[in-house]
């Protein structure tokens, strides 16, 4: 393996070996807390131009397999682990993790001290760095990280999201026709929207709400996706067309656009919630729920307008996780209740769509 080398912004340097594809990369550094899940976060399209760390030591040992993807491709900029794999056991597996990132071109590093980076990314905050394998002179290496461009402000919905509409049905029974706009979705909510019911058509990000509109839909779901919220204006300028017409349930982005399109405002989080692990309380029945979370944005609850109440709150720092609106059907969480990896505690809010979609029929 050839020596690698994760320059951070602020100087902060990690030394280590090339993990997949050797070369070069660039992307805002964060860490992801889960033990398994790696294959799925991979594949995240929220992941889009993010260089994911792992705190847990060993990934790779359960290999590969065509199922656990929540894309079509690896949507990472770049991975770090402590130690990954070659050999990986499990009877799914049909590669190895190495081999998966150089199909795809993903370039890695491995050897590096992961709980030192996790930790300084925690004291200092998330910040862009590059990866590389292929040139490691720190000073050429330092004026390619300065044109990257920080996370705040971009909009990378329009980058992850689908050309053209599509429908997900496996051949299921369903009750309700549901409108999905894709800002960067997870098969995984397409899935479980199917297994309740519905006959999902995913549209893109940029569909106008006169669009979704004539689709006639009983529903309307917002997806998750990366990037800054408040750079999706299209996103949010079709969202406050549409309040109110039918019923709408948003994750993650789309939590923090349906809040952005009800007059609340957005804000960056110092290191983000990313892991399998997260608590959040539910407000509504004052439960517990252990979550998988993946977000570098936050709704800034103090700016929610009267109309418009908190559901969850994340019990690790008290950002908001959840909204409901009092006079229309319409709601988000900021969690992921398909999980993928992750619990299954929130499942209960597909079927909270589904109870608001049957409302309206009746």
């Amino acid at each position: 393996m050839e020596k690698a080398i994760l320059l951070l912004e602020d100087g902060r340097i990690f030394i280590g070996k090339s993990f997949g594809a050797e070369g070069e990369t660039v992307g805002e550094v964060c860490f992801n807390t889960g033990m398994t899940g790696y294959q799925e976060i991979l594949t995240d399209p929220s992941y889009c131009r993010q260089i994911v760390t792992m705190t847990a030591p060993h990934i790779g040992n359960y290999g590969v397999n065509p199922d656990d993807i929540e894309s079509n491709k690896i949507q990472v900029a770049g991975f770090v682990v402590k130690e990954g794999t070659n050999i990986p056991s499990n009877w799914r597996s049909t590669q190895c993790i190495d081999n998966y990132l150089k199909e795809q071109n993903i370039v890695g590093i491995q050897g590096v001290d992961t709980r030192a980076l996790t930790r300084h990314i925690r004291d200092q905050g998330a910040m862009n760095g590059i990866i590389s394998a292929a040139d490691i002179d720190l000073d050429s290496l330092k004026k390619r990280l300065t044109k990257t461009p920080n996370m705040s402000g971009l909009d990378l919905a329009k980058e992850v999201t689908t050309a053209k509409c599509y429908g997900w049905n496996k051949g299921s029974e369903t009750k309700f026709k549901v409108a999905a706009i894709d800002y960067g979705i997870k098969h995984n909510i397409l899935r479980q929207l199917e297994s309740h019911g519905c006959d999902v058509t995913v549209f893109p990000a940029q569909t106008t709400a006169g669009k979704i509109l004539d689709f006639n839909p009983d529903g309307i779901f917002l997806s998750n996706g990366p990037g800054d919220p408040a750079a999706v204006s299209y996103g949010i300028e079709a969202v406050k067309k549409l309040l109110g017409k039918k019923p709408i349930f948003g994750i993650c982005l789309g939590h923090q656009i349906l809040a952005l399109a009800l007059g609340a405002k957005t804000f960056k989080l110092k290191f983000g919630h990313r892991g399998i692990n997260h608590p959040v309380k539910n407000l509504e029945n004052g439960t517990v729920e252990i979550t998988s979370q993946n977000h570098g944005f936050a709704v800034d609850i103090d700016t929610l307008p009267q109309n418009v109440i908190s559901t969850h709150i994340n019990l690790n720092d008290n950002t908001s996780e959840g909204v409901r609106c009092k006079n229309i059907p319409a709601f988000s969480v900021q969690y992921h209740p398909e999980s993928s990896p992750g619990p299954h505690d929130s499942r209960y809010l597909f079927k909270q769509f589904i109870d608001l979609m049957d409302a309206q029929e009746n």
